[in-house]
């Protein structure tokens, strides 16, 4: 059988995805009867191709490293505008990894609307669309028969969502506490073996673990988006960032980092989620903890959860160094499982 694909978005995560596609082609159809064939690429800085035999992404990965356009791939001209090239391609699936919008998850959730519209598989690296768009896009995807999936959202791939998905059927979530945001873990980790803030900040920019402009994940956005997430999708409670009490290691000093470290104690940017009540609560704040706490021990990248709930007791999940590679296994996974149920 073959599979059409969508890449849109040919970034850190996007050109990953593409070299895994490439390495596992012949393993998925020997597997599993599937020869995946990206269809179409479309970018913000390298342009958009379109070629319904199929583009060459051996190449396509060459130009991602270049100044050229995506555009040598095909022999006609993919439209530019995004939501016009996704009503005129036929494909069964969308890999949307372009860059979140912690406000309103646009346009990314248009992309998805008009992809599972037009009886597309939508799966996304994007936290927006899930955020602000869960609901309807669920509901579009069940209606067209589709999967609406978004496994890599948080930690990077690990597989949060399909364990509760798949392993717990009938639990409630009544809390969980982390750590799920690798840029700050980092930097706190950096910075516990004495070196100040700006130093760790530039070895994070060039290691590829912090944005040029890291106030996302200093503030606390990012982690807020991901409680956020995983409050309005395994709480059933839709929770807006907005709502999420957010802090960020901005406001920590040099010297509390230090404090910390004589006295045994570490400082994590810690994610929450809690019912109270009748209400589901997030929060995001730097906090103190002790080598008693599985928190201590996440240290550089990696990112834990810890969940509560009604039927178990802490069931804890870890993702080790997680990045592009892992990001874009998520990606695969959510692929091969939306695939294979259709």
């Amino acid at each position: 059988m073959t599979v059409r694909l969508v890449l849109l978005g040919f970034g850190n995560v996007g050109s990953a995805l593409a070299r895994l596609i490439l390495a596992k082609h012949s393993e998925v159809r020997q597997r599993y009867g599937l020869d995946l064939r990206v269809v179409a690429i479309a970018t913000g800085r390298h342009g958009a191709a379109y070629d319904e035999a199929g583009l060459d992404l051996a190449r396509a990965l060459e130009i991602r490293g270049s100044t050229a356009s995506l555009s040598e791939l095909a022999q006609s001209q993919a439209s530019s505008d995004i939501t016009g090239l996704l009503e005129e391609i036929e494909a069964e699936a969308i890999l949307e990894s372009i860059p979140v919008n912690y406000q309103s998850g646009q346009p990314a959730i248009g992309y998805l609307e008009t992809a599972l519209r037009r009886g597309m598989h939508a799966i996304t690296a994007n936290k927006g669309p899930v955020v602000h768009g869960y609901q309807a896009l669920s509901e579009l995807a069940g209606a067209k028969g589709r999967q609406f999936l978004f496994e890599a959202t948080v930690m990077d791939g690990t597989p949060l969502f399909s364990t509760w998905r798949e392993c717990m059927p009938g639990a409630q979530l009544t809390s969980f506490r982390g750590v799920l945001n690798s840029t700050t873990n980092f930097l706190l980790s950096e910075m516990e073996s004495g070196k100040s803030f700006d130093t760790a900040l530039e070895e994070a920019q060039a290691l590829g673990v912090a944005e040029t402009d890291p106030s996302g994940d200093i503030d606390g956005w990012d982690a807020a988006i991901k409680v956020a997430l995983v409050v309005t999708v395994l709480m059933d409670s839709p929770l807006g960032i907005q709502d999420v009490e957010r802090g960020g290691i901005g406001e920590l000093e040099a010297n509390q980092i230090r404090a910390a470290t004589q006295d045994g104690l570490r400082w994590r940017l810690v994610c929450s989620g809690w019912r109270e009540n009748d209400k589901v609560r997030g929060r995001v704040r730097p906090e103190r903890v002790g080598p008693e706490d599985p928190l201590y021990h996440v240290r550089g990248t990696s990112s834990l959860i810890t969940f509560a709930s009604d039927v178990l007791g802490d069931l804890t999940i870890m993702g080790a160094d997680p990045g592009p590679n892992t990001t874009a296994y998520g990606m695969f996974a959510d692929l091969l499982n939306a695939v294979r149920a259709s």
